[in-house]
């Protein structure tokens, strides 16, 4: 298949670089690893030797003749560079083109695509510095793989982890093994995250969305070629890259900003929490606190998946719609009548209530349900059930035959 340089930096998940390499292999890759001098100290590299049966280049000053332009050779023999887990210091070297060990240098030599699983204190990734980084390797046309939530080797709890091993190497199937996808030049629209609605200028009425699940869909969109809109509510997260980003607070400005993008669309994936009720008359100052009880009028939210559904059947061809309903109870049941009364394609089902399900974590277990079929996911991560759900709406694309919606 492709010859891969795996690249490994000195943190504590490179030791899950090993099962990226296994994981490279079992696809049918030739690996051939890339270790800095701090992740030796992490990872002994007698270990990739032994699993690639190629020798891991942890210098460029390797003795011997021509070895100080082997960076040059590896460089035009590569289908594809990986870097995981990926530190800040060397995200910095990337961005700044700095070349002072093998691994940079391969970067600056080498023509073939990019692909780092960053992975750091959840501070350090947060600070501008890095941010701007990878911000200019994202410009460059560099592919991640957004690093997890949870506790870190460090103690604290946040974002930072080294992403799961198998999303970097399906990631890095994803470029060197690309599928002709239907989606290649389809205008999607993506939803994500909560919105807000304002009681006062210091209180909303809101819920625990983060927005992962929709961020998922839009990058897997936009990795298969897909010209990808996305129209995001508040969260804490940053969104992927994207062809557009649209940021919104309320219901309806996510109505306004989903139903113009929609017009060009082809297909349009509701994965944001919209809130059902929003207050009738947001108070301009703060509301006073008192012992009295406290009274909120609340009117009913656009339904922006119920109106594209009514919108799309009157269109030709139709849109493809996708939407999902985040239950507590009885799950498939409502989900399948709100398929129907909302006239979509695909509705995405999952109980919120399930550990390791629904808000503010990055696994879920859906059920994707449509006309003539559903298929149940079990818990996984997120960016492997966007996958399994861009498939159904390619296998819907495929049938309708239809070409991509033009501006």
């Amino acid at each position: 298949m492709a010859l891969i340089a795996l690249g490994v930096t000195g943190g504590i998940g490179a030791y899950k670089a090993v099962e990226v390499c296994r994981g490279l292999q079992k696809r049918g890759h030739d690996v051939v690893a890339v270790m800095t001098k701090a992740a030796t100290r992490f990872v002994g590299p007698i270990t990739f030797e032994a699993i690639t049966r190629r020798p891991v280049i942890t210098s460029q000053w390797k003795p011997g003749a021509n070895a100080d332009i082997e960076h040059i050779a590896i460089a035009d023999e590569i289908a594809l560079l990986v870097v995981a887990p990926c530190t800040a210091n060397v995200i910095g070297k990337f961005a700044n083109g700095i070349a002072d060990d093998f691994l940079t240098s391969l970067y600056l030599a080498t023509k073939a695509p990019m692909l780092i699983a960053p992975a750091m204190n959840t501070n350090m990734l947060a600070h501008d510095a890095v941010q701007r980084n990878l911000q200019a390797l994202a410009a460059r046309g560099t592919r991640f793989v957004e690093p997890g939530e949870g506790y870190l080797a460090c103690g604290w709890i946040g974002k930072g982890r080294l992403a799961e091993p198998e999303d970097i190497v399906a990631a890095a199937e994803r470029i060197v093994s690309p599928r002709d996808s239907v989606l290649r030049g389809r205008r999607i629209v993506v939803t994500a995250g909560p919105t807000y609605e304002d009681i006062d200028p210091v209180r909303y009425v809101g819920n625990r969305s983060s927005g992962r699940m929709g961020f998922a869909l839009a990058a897997a969109a936009h990795a298969r070629g897909a010209n990808v809109t996305l129209v995001a509510g508040p969260t804490s997260i940053e969104p992927p890259a994207t062809d557009e980003v649209i940021r919104v607070r309320r219901a309806s400005e996510m109505h306004a900003a989903v139903m113009r993008a929609a017009g060009h669309a082809d297909v349009v994936i509701m994965a944001a929490a919209v809130a059902d009720y929003a207050p009738v008359n947001p108070v301009a100052e703060k509301i006073a606190k008192s012992d009295e009880p406290l009274t909120l009028t609340l009117q009913r939210t656009p339904d922006i998946l119920a109106e594209l559904g009514h919108a799309s059947a009157k269109r030709e061809p139709p849109l493809v719609l996708v939407g999902f309903a985040a239950e507590t109870g009885s799950l498939l049941a409502r989900a399948r009548e709100k398929r129907i009364r909302k006239q979509v394609d695909l509705m995405v089902a999952n109980d919120v209530t399930a550990p390791g399900s629904g808000f503010d974590v990055d696994t879920n277990a859906v059920t994707i349900i449509g006309a003539d079929q559903e298929q149940t996911l079990p818990l996984q991560s997120k960016a492997r059930v966007a996958d399994a759900i861009l498939d159904r709406v390619e296998q819907l694309l495929r049938s309708r035959t239809i070409t991509p919606a033009r501006a």
